[in-house]
């Protein structure tokens, strides 16, 4: 699923749950060693889970799109500036575009210089404002990163689980839907972690 928004989907690792054991450093195999014929091979547990299913504004994980309001409700000031400021780019074109063959040229021209003045305080006001945008949302949203980050690793210990692999960020060719563990995860999240403390506001 994939939403159209200025806030980009958490980039989970291709494998965020390692079991310890597997993680482990393998020991050097003495020099004389015997090649081997066969090997034992560890028990594993592998989960699917979808991050882009956590943005859905419905059934996703309900902390993303509360900071996603305040952090749209934080910008709008900005965002009602830069369109007025379009708006007005717009209509000093369309004056200059009507009147070029009648006005004297002296007027036209303010009318030019009104129109560069107004795009080069769009560009500025705009790069300023998703700068700051970017800022905020790295600050609003990296602890819920983390706390999901956590999560996950719970939620596959406590099943089991070796490794969670993230059918959003790495192709698959198949997968069985019953080892998409993705709403179970994203239920638990959200009924261990309700939405009811309010984002600080920006120093």
């Amino acid at each position: 699923m994939k939403i159209d928004r200025l806030i980009a989907a958490f980039a989970l690792l291709a494998a965020v749950v390692v079991s310890p054991v597997a993680a482990q450093q393998r020991p050097a195999a003495p020099a004389a060693a015997a090649p081997q014929t066969s090997a034992v091979l560890p028990e594993s547990k592998i989960a699917l889970i979808y991050s882009d299913a956590f943005l859905d504004p419905k059934t996703g994980i309900a902390k993303f799109n509360t900071l996603l309001t305040t952090l749209n409700r934080e910008f709008q000031p900005r965002q009602t500036e830069l369109q007025q400021l379009q708006q007005k780019a717009q209509q000093l074109t369309d004056e200059i575009e009507k009147t070029k063959s009648v006005a004297e040229p002296r007027a036209i021209q303010q009318k030019v210089d009104q129109l560069e003045q107004a795009k080069k305080d769009l560009q500025r006001k705009g790069e300023d404002a998703q700068a700051a945008y970017n800022r905020r949302r790295q600050e609003m949203f990296s602890p819920l990163q983390e706390d999901i980050s956590k999560a996950l690793e719970v939620f596959a210990k406590q099943r089991g689980v070796n490794v969670i692999i993230d059918g959003s960020q790495v192709p698959l060719v198949y997968a069985a839907d019953s080892i998409d563990v993705t709403r179970a995860f994203i239920n638990e999240f959200n009924s261990k972690n309700p939405v009811t403390a309010a984002v600080a506001p920006p120093k």
